[in-house]
This record gives C-alpha cells, sequence and structure tokens, in this order.
C-alpha cells in the first residue's frame, strides 16, 4: 500500500534533489540553499541536490577545527550543531522515515520477494563507531600537509554519496573518470554491497552503519514526540516486529533507538490497541483497540 509516509518521501527525495539544470550545467548547484542542511542523508554533491548533507557539514566541523585553532578563528558549527539538536529533540529519528531518501531506496529494494535474514542486535551498535570514529575523531586527528582533515565517512564509506554524486558526476564529466581510482573502486563495491544485502536484510544502512542514524537516536527517549506501549494491551503476537522496516521490537518497549517513527506498527500490524503515540506527554489519538472494536 502506498501511504502517506510514502508520498512523503518520494516528496522529500524529489525536494532535496531538485536542481534540475544539472544535465546543462554538468555541476552541482551550489546556490543559497547549499548552506541549508535537510534533515535526510542527502549527498551535497549531487549534482541535483538543493541542500547540505549534514553528517558531511558535521564531518567538516571537526575537519576545520584543528587549523582554525591554529589561525585564531574557531567555528563551532552551531547552526549544524543546532539543527540536529532541535530535530532529535522534537522527533527523534523520525526524519529516517519520512524524509531521508537513502532510507526510502532501501525500504524499496527490500519489497523484492527473498528470504529475510536477520541481524543480530549486537550488530546495531556499529553505527555509533562509525559516528565516533568516522565523523568525529578520524577528521578531527588525521590531517593533511595543510592541516586540514577529510571527511573520512563521506570519502571511504558513505554509499548514498556514490550512488548520488560519484556515479553522476562521472557521466556528466568524463575527464573525471582519469582520476578514478582503486578509492572510487572501493566506494562502488560498498554501494553494490549494501544495494544486495538491502534485499534480504530490513535496512541494513540504516541499522549498522548511517552516523546521522546514530546522532537522531540518542533523542528517542527524551523527544517531544514519543511513541508509547500498552502493555496491559500487548498479546505478544509480534506482529510489530514482523512489520517493523528497522526490526524493532516494539513489545520491548518504546523508544528504541532503532525506532525511527514510521507508525508502521501502530496504523498497520498492532490490532490490539497497545501502540499509541503522545507529543509532550500528551496523547494525541484514541486507542486503536476500543476503535476496532465498536466497528
Amino acid at each position: 500500500m502506498w501511504g502517506l509516509r510514502h508520498w512523503l518521501q518520494s516528496a522529500a527525495t524529489a525536494l532535496s534533489n531538485a536542481y534540475l539544470l544539472f544535465p546543462f550545467t554538468r555541476n552541482i548547484y551550489q546556490g543559497k540553499l547549499k548552506s541549508i542542511c535537510v534533515p535526510g542523508l542527502n549527498c551535497y554533491s549531487c549534482p541535483a541536490a538543493t541542500g547540505a548533507c549534514p553528517l558531511g557539514s558535521l564531518q567538516t566541523i571537526f575537519a576545520s577545527i584543528r587549523p582554525a585553532l591554529k589561525s585564531g578563528t574557531v567555528h563551532a558549527g552551531f547552526y549544524i550543531l543546532g539543527m540536529l539538536g532541535i530535530t532529535g529533540s522534537l522527533v527523534g529519528r523520525m526524519p529516517c522515515a519520512w524524509v531521508c531518501p537513502f532510507g526510502f531506496l532501501q525500504e524499496m529494494l527490500h519489497k523484492i520477494p527473498s528470504r529475510e535474514i536477520e541481524i543480530p542486535r549486537w550488530m546495531t551498535y556499529i553505527k555509533y563507531v562509525f559516528l565516533v570514529f568516522f565523523v568525529i575523531l578520524l577528521p578531527l586527528m588525521v590531517i593533511d600537509e595543510f592541516g586540514y582533515g577529510i571527511t573520512w565517512f563521506c570519502k571511504y564509506v558513505c554509499p548514498a554519496g556514490t550512488l548520488e554524486a560519484g556515479i553522476p558526476m562521472l557521466i556528466l564529466q568524463p575527464q573525471l573518470r582519469e582520476l578514478a581510482g582503486w578509492l572510487y573502486v572501493n566506494k562502488i563495491i560498498v554501494l553494490v554491497l549494501f544495494l544486495a544485502i538491502v534485499v534480504f536484510i530490513r535496512r541494513p544502512f540504516c541499522r549498522i552503519v548511517c552516523p546521522l542514524g546514530a546522532i537522531y537516536s540518542l533523542f528517542n527517549k527524551v523527544s517531544i514526540f514519543r511513541m508509547v506501549h500498552h502493555p496491559d494491551k500487548c498479546v505478544l503476537c509480534k506482529e510489530c516486529y514482523m512489520g517493523c522496516p528497522m526490526g524493532v521490537k516494539f513489545y520491548e518497549g518504546a523508544n528504541q533507538p532503532d525506532c525511527i517513527r514510521c507508525l508502521k506498527c501502530m496504523q498497520e500490524s498492532c490490532k490490539y490497541g497497545a501502540i499509541s503515540y503522545e507529543v509532550a506527554g500528551l496523547p494525541l489519538i484514541k486507542k486503536r483497540a476500543e476503535e476496532k472494536l465498536s466497528l
């Protein structure tokens, strides 16, 4: 069923990549909108991108701290930190479900009929390792001959960047193909690997690797928008887990780090009204079981 969420995901993907002149300019958009971060993972260097990726911007902050200190000018990056903090404080990890283009792609590919493979829970903590090392420590500590760090996650890992920027830019600018070496081959391998395993595993990039999802997940239990579990209504049928795009076992507790607030469990899976949501502690919907039983 192509519901409201999928339409919003489609709209967000289109708006994040609305620069339609790139086939003629053969370059990325560099206008004023590029200084604004989109809430989802969408590569800055995508020729159609109209905004900046918060993950790339965050890496740039840490990569420029050391040269900034040497020159006596410190750029704290309050805008990007504030944007991530405000978004997380309001809705937690909800952008992953409603506006992230790469998350949308993973969900569509997972619809291909295949054998379902589940990952062990410990693997979901790996994304915090990527956040700490590839987004913070390596850009901050490892510098080039000019004293600047590099955006390690974007350069060596991010499959979204390869799909949205790496491949299109080599098509638009053939002269770049001569510069494509082992690093580009490595990025292609990473992309192909994720596109293959996403058919069998629910959102593997989001659950195992994505540092942006890791940041938002830190706010899940304290955000203004929160999911609510009603144990007295729950019959442990596990339908919420079977239908969850992130493999979350909601019956083990609401607002787990991997919950992206897609509301699929509440709207489609749970038949007993055991799942609802609240805003600032105030419930905004009736218990679904009562509604259904009255029909």
